[in-house]
């Protein structure tokens, strides 16, 4: 399984599935990381944490634990 935290920088993925449950899921999907959607990989923060991505037309950072939520392709 690879997740948004395996990704490498400069690289698009498309997201096939969240993982969590509850309000963890919820938050995610609120930010627009749904099913289907391209993500691309900005950068990588030194210790990995966050990740900063482009979603949508807009820059979102996320945190570590949070990227490996995220199943991609």
């Amino acid at each position: 399984m690879k997740t948004l935290k395996n990704v490498n920088i400069g690289e698009t993925v498309k997201i096939i599935r969240i993982h969590g449950e509850g309000a963890v899921k919820r938050r995610i999907m609120d930010m627009g990381l749904t099913k289907g959607t391209e993500v691309y990989i900005r950068k990588v923060a030194p210790l990995g944490d966050p990740v900063e991505i482009n979603v949508r037309g807009y820059e979102l950072s996320l945190r570590k634990a949070d990227a490996e939520m995220v199943e991609v392709e």
